[in-house]
């Protein structure tokens, strides 16, 4: 089953219990809260004080995405405002197995994110490490970008890694996830989606949620 994330980065700001509630009624398995630091990307979003408010208005899990530099510095304060996975960067910290396994020590699901440019076999050392792959497929820092098409071929290579070393981890893909995008990733072994612009852009967001869904598990 396709599981929809959400991402609060193409919300309303001012009305994040809004989102919150649309996200809710239209069946959304998690919430994606994307902080970004204004230097591993060129953006400056938000902090653990907004996730753990956001926290206390859901019960859904909260996937916290960090696009931030040395992201260990982090994780303590992201656990304790309401996380239930924290995925940090490969190409964010000079640890990542170190990352990781705090991460889990923590008590959250571990997640592991690559950007477009990054090649599958930067994972070949830290499988088992993880619970999660995330695949960018556009160049993070803003929303509402257009999915990158070439990134497909490394959706299918990690799939294809991840079932001849027999680890179980959910593929994620994040950036210009939409009904016509998400067939395509899911057909290449994504198994998790995470969409901004097409869910908080729409007219009914919670409608935009289950056409995501519908047309995640028709490929």
């Amino acid at each position: 089953m396709s599981e929809i994330r959400p991402s609060l980065l193409a919300a309303d700001f001012a009305d994040l219990a809004g989102a919150v509630a649309a996200a809710e009624r239209g069946g959304a398995d998690t919430l994606h809260c994307d902080v970004m630091d204004g230097h591993f990307v060129p953006n400056i979003t938000f902090g653990a004080l907004v996730v753990a408010a956001v926290h206390a208005r859901t019960a859904l899990p909260l996937d916290v995405h960090l696009m931030v530099e040395a992201p260990e510095r982090w994780l303590r304060g992201f656990q304790a405002a309401g996380a239930s996975v924290i995925t940090v960067h490969v190409e964010a910290t000079r640890h990542p197995q170190r990352a990781l396994a705090e991460i889990r020590r923590l008590g959250c699901r571990a997640g592991l994110a690559l950007n477009p440019a990054t090649p599958p076999d930067a994972l070949d050392y830290l499988w088992g490490e993880f619970d999660e792959v995330l695949l960018m497929t556009v160049n993070p820092g803003f929303g509402g970008q257009r999915f990158l098409p070439a990134v497909l071929h490394k959706v299918a290579a990690v799939s294809a890694a991840a079932n001849k070393v027999g680890f179980a981890v959910s593929i994620v893909v994040d950036g210009g996830v939409d009904e016509e995008t998400a067939p395509q990733a899911a057909a290449a072994g994504a198994t998790a989606f995470v969409a901004g612009s097409a869910v908080f852009g729409a007219k009914d967001p919670a409608a935009a949620i289950r056409k995501l869904r519908a047309a995640a598990q028709a490929h």
